[in-house]
């Protein structure tokens, strides 16, 4: 290997090294089963630890070891004095950093330090600093060093700004240093938060940052540490956890309600009807998920007998932590109160007149260097997140180009970037029909090949994904409680999971897909209002008793087109 001619052993050296292995194995075992004998029968004491010692510094990762090394150090606490105990620690750190050098990625090391650290009397915060540094020459993308460093650097309340001038030497010296970058990125929201922007940045940082990350991709193109900060800078704030929806249905008697985030809801959501509190029951749209961005509960029909009357729903999450209401106006059968996409940005960033200038001359430079280096796929999907932050409805058409370029010159991962290309189309066609104020959305032929941020189409009426090329309907598809048409041909759709329990759904076209059996249909038996299905074009067609098995699994559906 590496050039080195393989020598043959002889017979004997193959039978001296077989016996030197044999001999190493039975003292691993002997010492080993010796530890945990000791630890059976309650004997924590210095023996315990040099017996493990012997084990640890050839097998570092030997977890059960370390347990016992630990609770070999709370049974001496009990009995030895504060001195004692600091000249103990003091040697199980220079034992730790022996086995440190056998293994420097080895997580139980590292953790057992932390735990000695935290137990030592007078901890050498300095010196532990000196130690991440040594062993970060040696390997600047040991992540475990790095957990380590921030472990002490909090511990010392070592201030962020000399970590955040450490980053920068170390991107200095080599801006292939991926671990840096990253820690940087949790620096810096410490130093320049955003206040209204969760682990963002103020403007002012974020154009220095991307000056910075300039200078790095176009010294070496070729190299991925700062492309990715670089995505990481242009990203879109977290935000904070909200109640996006409320819906009230009369007819179905019903309250929808969605999250900006997945939760769990137990008694933390609470339903009132004017000001009154309602006691209901939620639920999830496929009632098998414990964590939802949908909630649904049934609403007693005694609450709203006089529909002449006004009333006022509103939910509360967690006393209060998020909330949202809802009036019902006399003689209407629903009503919401929804998050518009569009005015709170949640598919883009807030530009101000300076950093869509400096975004501006970004794409600028960018489409520089794509020229000089044309199959670096880290320029050209920079290039695409870049015109996604400025303004993604003018740059749709370009977008989509350099998609098409990007996958030409990656293809083992045309994958991921039909994925992304589809969640940025999705993304545009919320946008635009937020822009018409409509409740029909038209998302046929843009290639997708999922669906995604169904969230935000609780209020969709009219849905259009034909001529793509998605295999399964998502189990999120059931937020879609407002759903009366759902148009889904030419497609490759095998399954219909996520169509179960749409409430309106009357009509559903899934011509030319790839369905081959009536039981994968059995989810429309839970959508009761469905009365009309074309299946023209799918295998099952073939089948000369389908019609008769559809009417036994949909007999509440009126008209099978096949």
């Amino acid at each position: 290997m590496h050039g080195r001619i393989k020598v043959k052993t002889s017979l004997e050296q193959q039978e001296a090294k077989r016996k030197e292995r044999e001999k190493k194995l039975q003292l691993y075992t002997s010492v080993t089963q010796a530890a945990l004998h000791k630890r059976e029968i309650g004997e924590l004491d210095t023996e315990a630890l040099d017996l493990t010692a012997q084990i640890l510094s050839l097998n570092p990762d030997f977890a059960s070891l370390w347990n016992l090394r630990r609770e070999v150090f709370l049974q001496l606490q009990t009995n030895r004095s504060e001195e004692e105990m600091q000249s103990l620690c003091s040697g199980e750190l220079t034992f730790l950093e022996n086995c440190l050098r056998v293994s420097p990625k080895s997580y139980g090391t590292w953790y057992h330090r932390c735990w000695i650290m935290g137990i030592m009397p007078i901890p050498d915060w300095v010196r532990e600093l000196s130690l991440c540094n040594r062993f970060l020459e040696i390997d600047e993308r040991n992540f475990h060093c790095w957990d380590y460093r921030r472990f002490v650097t909090r511990s010392s309340s070592v201030p962020v700004s000399e970590e955040l001038d450490l980053t920068s030497n170390l991107i200095a010296k080599n801006f292939s240093n991926y671990s840096s970058w990253h820690y940087r990125s949790k620096l810096l929201p410490q130093i320049n938060p955003d206040p209204l922007r969760i682990g963002r940045v103020t403007e002012q940082a974020l154009l220095a940052e991307l000056e910075l990350v300039q200078n790095a991709f176009f010294t070496d193109p070729n190299d991925q540490s700062a492309w990715f900060y670089h995505r990481w800078l242009l990203g879109r704030a977290d935000h904070p956890l909200s109640i996006r929806c409320i819906l009230v249905n009369l007819d179905r008697a019903s309250v929808t309600v969605t999250f900006s985030q997945p939760v769990e809801v137990q008694d933390d959501l609470i339903l009132f009807l004017d000001d009154k509190p309602l006691m209901v029951s939620w639920k999830t749209p496929g009632k098998k998920e414990k964590r939802s961005l949908c909630w649904i509960c049934d609403l007693p029909q005694k609450c709203v007998n006089d529909r002449y009357c006004q009333y006022k729903f509103q939910v509360d999450w967690k006393d209060g932590e998020a909330k949202k209401h809802c009036i019902l106006y006399p003689r209407k059968q629903e009503t919401w109160c929804c998050d518009s996409a569009l005015e709170n940005q949640i598919f883009s960033l807030e530009l101000s007149e300076g950093k869509s200038s400096v975004l501006q001359q970004e794409l600028k430079s960018c489409k520089e260097l794509q020229e000089l280096e044309p199959d670096n796929k880290w320029c050209l999907l920079t290039i695409i997140l870049v015109m996604r932050a400025l303004d993604p409805l003018l740059y749709q058409k370009e977008t989509l180009e350099y998609f098409d370029k990007l996958k030409v010159v990656d293809p083992m991962r045309s994958g991921y970037y039909d994925d992304l290309q589809s969640k940025f189309q999705m993304e545009n066609a919320i946008l635009k029909m937020e822009y018409a104020e409509a409740r029909v959305i038209e998302l046929s032929k843009k290639d997708l090949t999922r669906l995604c941020h169904l969230e935000q189409l609780v209020l969709v009426t009219h849905m259009n994904v034909s001529a793509n090329h998605l295999r399964v309907l998502p189990s999120s598809f059931s937020m879609l409680q407002c759903l009366q048409v759902l148009e889904a041909e030419n497609n490759d759709i095998e399954c219909l999971e996520g169509l179960w329990d749409l409430p309106q759904l009357e009509e559903l076209s899934l011509q030319n897909n790839k369905i081959i059996s009536a039981s994968a249909l059995q989810p429309l038996s839970s959508c009761h209002n469905l009365s009309v299905i074309h299946l023209q074009g799918n295998p099952l067609c073939e089948s000369p008793d389908i019609r008769a098995e559809l009417e036994t699994i949909l007999p509440h559906v009126s008209t099978i087109h096949l």
